[in-house]
């Protein structure tokens, strides 16, 4: 039985058939699993290896590459505040700091009420915004305590929920125009790609 619910394995499988491997999907189904869970949960993990005919040692050392993925649970939001050169100038240690206070849980920890994960970042480049402030993946420019503490408040009350999503969500809408194909068409295309291929390697010989 798969980990995933009904839709998500829909869009997983769909998401397999546009790559000639499998593998090659991987990272778009971490973000399903990770949309689906929150994180990166074992029962994920696994469910990715099977779609991309791969290990669960290969998923978990992919995912563990990239900061957007999260083997472990975090809060709906995830609170980054950035210290790199421009922000650290700009107060980027003192609004982390104040963050900390603000939310109730210290860097690299949740809140108790599960809503907040803070985290420290690298630059998340808008430099000219400093010191810059991301809630799951978003720019929210909130470069004050004040202003800070307003847009805490605001998510709190779910009034931020029409432009940051709970963590997981890449996007809100999805695309239903664009450039589409049967998946059968895909697979027969693939097949004459990999007969062509083959036939090209034999008579090279």
């Amino acid at each position: 039985m798969s980990h995933f619910k009904p839709d998500i394995r829909q869009r997983a499988e769909e998401l397999v058939s546009l790559y000639p491997r499998a593998r090659s999907a991987m990272l778009p189904l971490l973000h399903l699993a990770q949309e689906q869970d929150g994180y990166l949960s074992e029962e994920g993990i696994e469910e990715v290896a099977l779609l991309t005919g791969t290990t669960t040692a290969d998923v978990r050392g992919t995912a563990a590459f990239y900061d957007m993925y999260h083997l472990e649970p975090v809060g709906a939001y995830v609170v980054g505040v950035c210290t790199n050169v421009a922000c650290l100038l700009a107060g980027g240690e003192e609004l982390l700091e104040h963050a900390a206070k603000t939310l109730g849980c210290a860097v690299g920890t949740t809140s108790a009420d599960g809503l907040f994960t803070l985290e420290e970042t690298e630059c998340l480049a808008d430099c000219d915004i400093a010191p810059c402030v991301s809630v799951n993946h978003r720019f929210v420019r909130t470069t004050t305590p004040e202003a800070f503490d307003t847009m805490i408040g605001e998510v709190r009350a779910g009034m931020r929920s029409h432009d940051i999503p709970v963590h997981g969500n890449l996007i809100r809408v999805r695309r239903s125009v664009g450039l589409r194909a049967p998946r059968e068409e895909v697979i027969e295309q693939r097949a004459r790609s990999s007969a062509a291929r083959a036939q090209r390697a034999e008579e090279a010989k």
